[in-house]
């Protein structure tokens, strides 16, 4: 057996077995051997029984007193109950619906417990504790024991045993992934001490050293990842602009550029006359400005004649660019067009033959860019807006449409600087941290249940200014989440018992693409009054008559989340509010819902989310670029990070590290890392 063996190849674990482990990620026995416990439970300390605290779980050596009796209380329910004592006390055992332990647990003998004291007016006793017999090695006693995260029918013990099995099987094929210098350099172990001793540590130095050394290189990996991106986009050529005069450009503007406006626009020039394609990362809060620095870049692109591309992953977003970007560069000659999903077949015809004979410089989409269909005449400028809803592969897909054409992508989730790194290591970033003039500040309450009539009222009082109303649930149907408001049920209430007289719309992602972009159109042209919807709207339309937006369950999202809803209002020129809804009195749950209120800063939010949440939930899904760190945390081992970065960077630019025994398999590793996304080899 070899590390990319099915995990069917170990005794005990058949298909349905496979499946359950499946769920789990795991697959392959290097998937097992890569499963790291999420945490440990110090079974080594041996205490005397009258020294057991309760609710403080230990492990304590007794014999068995009094014959294990199993009663049957009712149907589906047994108890096991037996006294174990030492020589400094004795202690009552319960087992339920254990009735084998009887046969296992002898009077007279001896055994090693581990389990958790309970008291009550009847006396203290432990319940369903886990045993060993003293002849016998610790396997559940008496040493580090690993806690796994778990599934439906995967145990810990039977989790732990098949780890052992991979581990077994493969102990001589475990690869090799460091240079030894670099080893030698952080005092490293190697990978086979660090494998076992993360699974079974003999002591916590043990396991120190282990996670130290597979830290390192989870990040040494990523980071040799993203190098060779780099180091790939550097040969790549592509002819510099020489038109880079943006006087008329400016001129043209109704209003002026922020100073990061204009700064980003200055990097972005730079990028556009190297002669190496950009691939840049235009970061900025909601309201930043973001489109025009995009327009600039497509009107350079324009001026050197060459075409662009700017691609929204919605349609009504798409619209809603091409509207503010047709106008502005029609000015200059410029022909825009508009290509997505719903446009009669005719349109699509007349664009798609523009793009190809270059008489349309500018295309503003969603994935219909994408299909084969499509061509260019030259596609040098790629510009994927709202960009954590495109994978990279999506983004690659567009580029290959061009010959090496510049990339700029652009998000308005503000992200941690550290997170950038990781995330967009391989581009340069760009960000906007200045908000326009007369962008309004959002003033934000956090509110109990109490105060929903007054809510109530304060909905009202805009609606019947004129003005509209996002009401935001964390479920759709009201089966999804227990206790949480779902936004089918909520929109009916609203409709039928709270506000009869308004017109409420019901938007959520089970809805299809049309219907979505109907009801969006709908709320955009004043037809609805109040929006009740879910995340959805998060990346959405500008709806500048929106003015109020109300956030149930505000305890069940993210700050950069409720920060990105937040951003949906105070677009127009009315004052705007947002209104946070929880019952949850955790006290570390209401400071953080708090230091929402306290700032409209996105990047202050962005780091206190990092901070609370770890980088797995800042952004909740693969898609976005962020690995699976097994081991790291980016919370906990940036300066790791730093040295495995450097390393890196070093190894990789000796030309003749290609001759290290270890470049096979961490080349091999650092393709399946980036597989999902792109060969990042070719």
């Amino acid at each position: 057996m070899d590390l990319d063996s099915p995990v069917t190849q170990l005794a005990g674990i058949g298909p349905s077995r496979a499946k359950q482990l499946q769920g789990l990620g795991i697959e392959t026995l290097y998937d097992l051997i890569a499963y790291f416990p999420r945490t440990y439970e110090d079974r080594t300390h041996v205490v005397p029984i009258h020294q057991l605290e309760t609710e403080q779980p230990a492990c304590f050596r007794a014999w068995v007193i009094r014959e294990p009796r199993t009663s049957h209380i009712r149907k589906g329910l047994s108890l096991t109950k037996l006294t174990v004592a030492d020589n400094t006390g004795r202690l009552n055992l319960t087992y339920f619906n254990q009735p084998y332990v009887a046969e296992q647990l002898h009077y007279g003998e001896e055994y090693f417990f581990y389990g958790t004291v309970v008291g009550d007016f009847a006396g203290y006793q432990m319940q369903n504790p886990t045993y060993e017999s003293v002849a016998k090695p610790g396997v559940a006693t008496r040493r580090i024991m690993p806690i796994y995260a778990l599934t439906a029918g995967i145990s810990n013990k039977l989790l732990s045993r098949c780890i052992q099995q991979a581990l077994d099987a493969c102990f001589q094929d475990l690869p090799e992934l460091l240079p030894a210098s670099v080893r030698s350099r952080h005092d490293l172990c190697r990978a086979q001490e660090a494998y076992v001793s993360i699974h079974a540590p003999e002591s916590f130095e043990a396991l120190d050293r282990a996670r130290k050394r597979l830290v390192f290189e989870e990040f040494f990996i990523f980071s040799a990842g993203l190098q060779l991106m780099r180091n790939r986009r550097r040969v790549q050529h592509t002819a510099p602009y020489d038109m880079l005069d943006l006087t008329d450009f400016y001129a043209a503007l109704p209003f002026q550029l922020t100073g990061a406006q204009r700064r980003a626009i200055q990097e972005i020039t730079a990028d556009l006359q190297r002669g190496v394609p950009m691939n840049r990362l235009l970061q900025g809060d909601v309201g930043s400005g973001k489109t025009m620095v995009a327009a600039a870049a497509c009107y350079l692109a324009a001026q050197n004649r060459r075409q662009a591309a700017f691609m929204a992953p919605t349609e009504i977003l798409a619209e809603q660019h091409f509207q503010s970007l047709s106008p502005l560069l029609e000015q200059f000659g410029i022909t825009a067009a508009l290509l997505t999903g719903s446009l009669p077949q005719s349109k699509k015809r007349r664009v798609k033959a523009g793009l190809a004979d270059g008489s349309v410089q500018l295309v503003l989409g969603t994935h219909a860019l994408l299909t084969a269909d499509v061509h260019f005449q030259d596609l040098n400028l790629v510009i994927a807006d709202e960009q954590h809803r495109f994978g990279v592969a999506q983004r690659a897909a567009l580029s290959e449409k061009g010959r090496c054409p510049h990339l700029l992508v652009m998000s308005a989730t503000p992200i941690p600087r550290t997170l950038a790194l990781m995330v967009y290591g391989d581009l340069d970033v760009s960000v906007l941290d200045e908000l326009p003039p007369g962008r309004q500040t959002i003033d934000t309450f956090l509110v109990g249940e109490s105060m929903r009539p007054r809510i109530n009222a304060f909905i009202r009082k805009h609606a019947e200014a004129g003005n509209q109303v996002y009401v935001v649930c964390p479920a759709v149907e009201e089966s999804d989440l227990d206790s949480l408001k779902s936004a089918e049920v909520w929109a009916e209430t609203l409709q039928r018992t709270v506000f009869p007289d308004l017109r409420v719309g019901l938007l959520h992602g089970k809805l299809k693409g049309a219907d979505k972009d109907r009801v969006m159109a709908a709320f955009a042209s004043h037809e609805l009054d109040i929006l009740v919807a879910t995340t959805v709207i998060e990346v959405g339309v500008d709806v500048p008559n929106a003015t109020l937006m109300v956030i149930e369950n505000a305890d069940r999202f993210g700050l950069s989340q409720l920060h990105q809803l937040r951003g949906r209002v105070g677009r127009g020129k009315d004052k705007s509010y947002c209104v946070l809804f929880t019952s949850n009195k955790n006290p570390e749950t209401l400071a953080r819902l708090k230091a929402l209120c306290g700032t409209n800063d996105g990047f202050q939010i962005a780091e206190q989310d990092l901070a609370l949440r770890g980088p797995g939930d800042f952004f909740g899904s693969r898609q976005h670029g962020l690995p699976q760190f097994k081991a790291a945390s980016l919370t906990l081992d940036m300066t790791v990070l730093k040295e495995a970065q450097e390393e890196a960077e070093a190894v990789l630019s000796d030309p003749d590290f290609i001759h290290d025994p270890v470049f096979p398999a961490l080349q091999k590793r650092i393709q399946a890392l980036f597989s999902k996304e792109m060969n990042i080899f070719n």
